[in-house]
């Protein structure tokens, strides 16, 4: 990839405009221009203040022409996302995902051996309701039992899903694709761990269930992923365990207890005891009234299970540079942060434990 496309991009992960980027690093809006079309070259003065304007590293410009990274519209998990929104979330991840893959070149990693497909995924459905039967084989295959899954993520990782939290507008949720014959999955940084969560067993349907061909469409295939994602993360012989066979009310706290003890939400719980026909239509409406009422459909109450943090990355690249493989510079350009945040997170992250690379 020529340098011209690196100052576009990084100016689109930011999403301002060229006109905004020569005003922050006190040059020419024409200057900014001929950057990103190939036609000038900045000096090493330029390209400072152009690195700091964009929060990026020098490296940043200068890395490899490896990888053709490609992401698709549909792969998006959206609200209302605008064009430009779009543009932040692609680059964002489309930069990670470069970081990423860079660590393992490092490192000899081939990525390709680390992901294998279940036999016979993805299943195809003839009804939504036999997704319950695919979320509870996929859990047998994987050897989870019927436990509440303690990190999603590192089970995703283990598995050889590469997994990224982005920093994005509130507009995104999440993406899902494939590099060469591996499956990535981006969520957004920021919310609620119990949200991610639900977000991130969403983005697995998506990979393990094919919809039947009356609901293979946008908001077909999404209605499935959605039912897989409650399905895998609590199988329907535990709900009905925890709730009973059938109810005439559920009680809000119980809920939340229940959000605490399986990592899903309490919403969440309400489609999955509406699903499995638990409660009337009469009851979910009403818990759905509540939540809208008080303005919790996009934080609940009480208090929060803390997100996720994908580890695989940031353990790649501590080990390439305790080996003497990269230097200070080039870890903090591969981890997205310089080297004294980073530790500085970490430290206060992990009570204070001092971590070698730092000190």
């Amino acid at each position: 990839m020529a340098i011209a496309e690196r100052f576009k991009m990084a100016r689109q992960m930011r999403g301002i405009s060229q006109r905004e980027l020569a005003q922050r690093a006190g040059v020419s809006a024409n200057a900014i221009s001929k950057y990103e079309r190939g036609l000038n070259v900045p000096g090493s003065g330029v390209l400072i203040r152009l690195s700091k304007a964009l929060d990026v590293k020098i490296e940043y410009f200068l890395r490899p022409d490896t990888y053709s990274i490609q992401l698709k519209a549909p792969a998006f998990r959206r609200l209302k996302m605008g064009p430009k929104d779009e543009v932040i979330v692609k680059e964002r991840v489309r930069d990670w995902l470069e970081r990423y893959l860079e660590v393992e070149d490092l490192l000899d990693i081939d990525m390709r051996s680390e992901f294998h497909m279940p036999l016979g995924y993805p299943i195809k459905v003839s009804d939504i309701d036999e997704v319950e039967k695919v979320a509870e084989k996929l859990r047998y295959e994987w050897n989870l039992g019927f436990d509440s899954i303690e990190s999603l993520t590192d089970l995703l990782e283990d598995r050889g899903i590469k997994v990224g939290v982005i920093p994005a507008p509130d507009t995104f949720e999440a993406i899902t694709f494939w590099y060469d014959s591996t499956p990535v999955v981006a969520v957004r940084d920021g919310v609620p761990g119990d949200r991610q969560r639900l977000s991130l067993a969403h983005e697995l349907g998506h990979l393990m269930v094919l919809p039947p061909e009356d609901m293979d469409n946008d908001e077909g295939r999404e209605k499935i992923a959605f039912r897989f994602a409650g399905a895998f993360l609590v199988p329907q012989s535990i709900v009905k365990m925890e709730l009973g066979e059938e109810r005439t009310r559920l009680d809000l706290f119980e809920l939340h207890l229940l959000k605490h003890k399986y990592g899903l939400s309490m919403q969440a719980w309400i489609y999955r005891a509406r699903d499995l026909g638990i409660i009337r239509q009469k009851e979910y409406h009403r818990l759905f009234d509540i939540f809208s009422e008080k303005n919790w459909r996009q934080q609940e109450p009480g208090d929060q299970i803390p997100p996720e943090e994908p580890k695989r990355m940031k353990r790649l690249v501590m080990r390439t540079y305790t080996e003497g493989i990269i230097s200070s510079s080039r870890a903090s350009e591969l981890l997205g942060e310089s080297i004294e945040k980073f530790c500085n997170i970490e430290e206060e992250k992990h009570g204070g434990f001092p971590i070698e690379i730092c000190h």
